[in-house]
């Protein structure tokens, strides 16, 4: 590689310039605070704000108005942007995306292809893995899970060590807690509640104001409502 080549590659845009803590690249309308971690392939742009011991690795972008804070982390090819807010010891990575006005704090993980979105608040130990979306103003938080394809809107809860994952869908003012389960093409909806070691599966559609609770299993096309 010739001279004239590695000052094309190391070239700062006009309006950029690079983070003392890891040469990543900074938008001058963007700000980094200088303890704050922006690997040398990373980008902070727009009115984003990086501050605290807060890492963005490997091709993330942060941008728009986000923050990432604290001991909070962004890598792979993972975007946090709008008006959200990474947070304490927070994970985004992969190919994940927080935006809007979404907040993912605590010791919370947001991976592979997931989307945060909306109002919604991914805290705790909670994990969104897979192609899961959690938007509206849907909770995710404690040790739930939620992945596969799942989605959860909404003013919906996911909490305790719930998880809801396949094709499942989690809506309106539903909450899912405990140990239950919620999968395959299960819907939840209205004010339902599913929680203890409940197992809600196939086709089922559980909604108004039922609970199904216990050790409970409903499954096949059935639908549940009160």
């Amino acid at each position: 590689m010739n001279m004239n080549m590695n000052m094309n590659m190391n070239k700062i845009p006009e309006g950029w310039h690079r983070h003392s803590n890891g040469g990543g690249l900074v938008q001058d309308t963007a700000k980094v605070e200088p303890e704050a971690y922006v690997g040398k392939d990373a980008r902070v742009l727009g009115n984003a704000w990086v501050f605290g011991n807060a890492r963005v690795l490997g091709n993330a972008r942060v941008f728009g108005s986000a923050r990432v804070s604290d001991n909070a982390e962004v890598s792979g090819n993972a975007e946090v942007s709008g008006n959200a807010w990474v947070s304490d010891f927070a994970r985004v990575s992969d190919f994940a995306r927080v935006f809007g006005n979404a907040r993912v704090f605590g010791s919370a993980r947001v991976s592979d292809n997931a989307e945060v979105s909306g109002n919604a608040w991914v805290f705790g130990s909670a994990r969104v893995s897979d192609f899961a979306e959690v938007s509206g103003n849907a909770l995710v938080f404690g040790d739930a899970r939620v992945l596969g394809y799942a989605w959860v809107l909404g003013n919906a809860w996911v909490s305790g060590n719930a998880w809801v994952f396949g094709d499942a869908r989690v809506f309106d003012n539903a909450e899912v807690s405990g140990n239950a389960r919620v999968f395959d093409n299960a819907e939840v909806s209205g004010n339902a509640r599913v929680s203890d070691f409940a197992r809600v599966f196939d086709n089922v559609k559980v909604s108004g104001n039922a609970q199904v609770f216990g050790n409970a299993r409903v499954f096949d096309n059935a639908e549940v409502s009160e």
